[in-house]
């Protein structure tokens, strides 16, 4: 029964909770890190936090960075300096002329280092112009202890980053539409200068572990291999991180089937609203309605909390959908999210009473008082 007031009370969803049989085991990576990203919460980490080279999935913040800056539509043209690189390429020429969107695949496809130097280059005028903007965006998107220095991954100064600074990164790579989609492609045909090139995704998670999504691998002699990859299962996002490792596909899929056993992705359940009582209205009560909320990944036997938030009545004039509520969805008394609850109908204010009106009111109730 809810009571009406500021706190009009709260509804539990009760969740059975299953036993989770998949373990880790040992990794052979020297850091991870197992990320859910709706509730931002790490469920497994191995030395997450010391800085290490992450080879060419740095080209995760390339790309992104990029993306922010210049319309993957925009017809550019390869600058000859972004080709004296070493390491991998997709085998462009100088003077080349390509969509920035074709120049992303490229680089997070077939991880080509002229890639990211020519959309470094073309994005802001130089590599350590480019490198600031790298290093402004993880800033913004909490990565502590991580350097960018260079826009392909190779190893120069004091590039370098952490498992869980790279879970992050994959994080927000998922959050761009562009980048996303590119990185989940195994392959792609892109067209440069008249020529067509056909690129194939390194990610061979894509291939091996079917829940996976992306994102990007790297490897340099110094880094060992690295990944970040992203993989969806019944709802649930899960990301994961791996610096320095050897047998990297095994690794992320041993940290899944441990993930993925242990959430799963449930929808809060719509509190019951009773019609609410109006004062001054056309009308004295009206019906409420609240939209029903998203999903939400939580971890196996947690509870969801509800709590609703109205005024003990409302006051006419009231507009159709006008918010007059919230319901709160917590999840370990952590907002997960909010719904408005609004008025189902519109209810107009009542014409004011003249005089002679309220003083035969007023009499009428007199003598029916008297007569009873």
């Amino acid at each position: 029964m809810i009571k009406k007031g500021c706190l009009l009370g709260v509804f539990l969803c009760l969740l059975i909770a299953f036993p989770a049989h998949a373990q880790v085991g040992n990794l052979s990576s020297a850091s991870a890190v197992l990320y859910e990203p709706q509730s931002g919460r790490v469920l497994y980490e191995k030395d997450p936090d010391t800085k290490r080279p992450m080879a060419s999935t740095t080209k995760l913040m390339t790309a992104l960075v990029a993306a922010e800056h210049v319309s993957p539509d925009r017809l550019v043209s390869v600058p000859a300096a972004a080709l004296y690189t070493e390491g991998s390429s997709m085998g462009l020429q100088a003077g080349d002329v390509l969509t920035m969107r074709d120049l992303l695949s490229g680089m997070l496809l077939s991880s080509g280092n002229d890639a990211a130097n020519a959309a470094a280059l073309i994005t802001a005028g130089s590599l350590p112009t480019f490198a600031e903007l790298m290093n402004r965006k993880a800033a913004s998107l909490g990565m502590t202890n991580s350097v960018f220095v260079t826009p392909s991954g190779l190893d120069e100064g004091e590039h370098g980053s952490t498992a869980r600074d790279m879970a992050l990164l994959g994080a927000a790579a998922l959050r761009s539409p562009l980048v996303a989609s590119l990185c989940a492609q195994k392959r792609d045909t892109i067209t440069v200068s008249g020529r067509t090139i056909t690129l194939t995704n390194h990610n061979r998670l894509l291939t091996l572990y079917e829940p996976a999504i992306g994102l990007k691998t790297g490897f340099t002699k110094k880094s060992g291999r690295c990944l970040v990859s992203a993989a969806q299962q019944n709802g649930v996002t899960l990301v994961i991180a791996t610096l320095n490792g050897g047998d990297y596909w095994n690794d992320h899929m041993a940290l899944y089937e441990y993930g993925f056993s242990k959430t799963e992705s449930v929808t809060p359940s719509v509190p019951a609203l009773v019609d609410m009582a109006v004062v001054g209205g056309t009308q004295s009560t009206v019906s409420l309605a609240t939209p029903v909320p998203e999903a939400v990944t939580i971890l196996k036997g947690e509870v969801l909390t509800t709590t609703v938030m109205l005024p003990n009545f409302l006051w006419a004039p009231l507009e159709q959908g006008e918010r007059v509520g919230t319901v709160t969805y917590y999840r370990n008394g952590t907002v997960v999210c909010e719904n408005p609850i609004t008025a189902e109908q519109a209810v107009a204010e009542r014409p004011p009473l003249t005089f002679g009106i309220k003083w035969r009111r007023q009499l009428k109730e007199l003598l029916t008082a008297l007569m009873e």
